[in-house]
């Protein structure tokens, strides 16, 4: 089979539609080629916000990946039923979200879980809520260095913040969360010269905290477009997500990245509205419709298809005239964003040997799993 058709599916009609199929062997590539692109596996601390699945986790830690970033409770608790050692909450847990965190710690003793705090208030109800609970709860200071999402600036107030936290029962400051989301530049020099701009005041509070006479925080930074810029960097934390099933977006933009996509939408034409266009069971709830309409799918088998206009349910795409289409036709769409996408479904149908052979329960696009 032609390298352009490892896509393909022989028993599609046994595959109902819209369907996320997700294809292993590639998976594994990708955790392999990750390793590749760092000196020290332990400097890996990947993202579940993507794949979302035990199976995928537990990939993972077969490949000696021991410590993982996640933005959810449910991401958490899925991380922790797998027994991953070392598992950071990338979030501020305030309200009913900090009883949750803490109930997570005290039901799951053998992972080591930790949180963000990027003020005093917060981290001064994280505080109380470890000593109702007589536990200790480390903590990473985020940082701000130009997202303008969370975080605190680094600088002098970021560094009281830690000293503060320091001196609070119940919690212990140890390191510093910087992530740069912001940085999208296709090309990676211009990325490199953000990042290493944003970083220099990161690494400047590691150094003013380690003169101060704090243990050298540890450093956690950055997502997949600045992976390959965080990587070279000793004893830094590194944090891709997207790197396990790649996505359009990330293949057209980071293109010094050679990741797989591993993680597609089938779709088929259900309707010929006229004679150019095609309507397909592709709609919102298929696939993530963040970005502008031409920039939520590509049909592998269909590059020419234009979109021209999106609902929940349908996907309607102009084929222009002549074309040999029919209703039933099957389409391979690569998402231009794959982390939401995999949220939209509870499964996803994996191939192998181009065949359906299984699934894999995303249990982590859930809000709540047992905690």
């Amino acid at each position: 089979m032609k390298d352009q058709e490892w896509y393909i599916i022989n028993d599609i009609e046994s595959l109902d539609t819209p369907a996320l199929v997700v294809y292993p062997g590639r998976v594994k590539k990708n955790i392999d080629l990750l390793k590749s692109m760092i000196d020290d596996v332990t400097r890996l601390r990947p993202h579940a916000k993507t794949f979302k699945s035990k199976e995928v986790a537990q990939l993972m830690l077969g490949a000696g990946i021991k410590k993982f970033k996640c933005a959810t409770i449910a991401e958490a608790e899925m991380l922790a039923i797998c027994k991953a050692p070392d598992v950071l909450l990338a979030y501020q847990p305030i309200g009913p979200k900090l009883k949750r965190f803490v109930k997570l710690i005290k039901t799951y003793p053998d992972t080591k879980f930790s949180c963000l705090v990027d003020n005093i208030s917060a981290a001064v109800e994280i505080s109380a809520a470890a000593i109702k609970n007589k536990a200790v709860i480390k903590v990473y200071i985020d940082l701000n260095v130009g997202q303008n999402r969370t975080g605190i600036a680094p600088g002098n107030e970021a560094l009281q913040l830690y000293v503060d936290c320091n001196l609070l029962p119940g919690i212990k400051p140890v390191g510093l969360h910087a992530y740069d989301g912001h940085i999208h530049d296709t090309d990676l020099d211009i990325r490199t010269e953000k990042c290493d701009a944003g970083f220099e005041l990161v690494l400047k509070l590691q150094a003013d905290l380690k003169h101060k006479g704090y243990h050298e925080p540890v450093i956690i930074a950055g997502g997949s477009p600045t992976f390959p810029i965080h990587s070279k960097r000793e004893y830094i934390e590194c944090s891709p997500g997207t790197f396990i099933y790649w996505d359009k977006g990330y293949q057209t933009m980071l293109k010094e990245q050679p990741f797989l996509t591993a993680a597609l939408v089938v779709t088929r034409v259900i309707s010929l509205p006229d004679e150019t266009k095609l309507c397909l069971d592709a709609g919102h709830k298929s696939v993530a419709a963040e970005n502008e309409l031409d920039k939520r799918i590509y049909f592998l088998n269909a590059p020419e298809l234009a979109m021209i206009g999106q609902s929940e349910e349908h996907l309607v795409v102009d084929a222009g005239k002549d074309h040999k289409y029919k209703v039933g036709d099957v389409f391979y769409g690569l998402p231009h964003h794959i982390c939401p996408t995999i949220a939209l479904y509870e499964r996803a149908i994996t191939i192998e040997n181009n065949k359906t052979n299984g699934e894999w329960k995303n249990v982590a696009r859930d809000r709540k799993i047992t905690i």
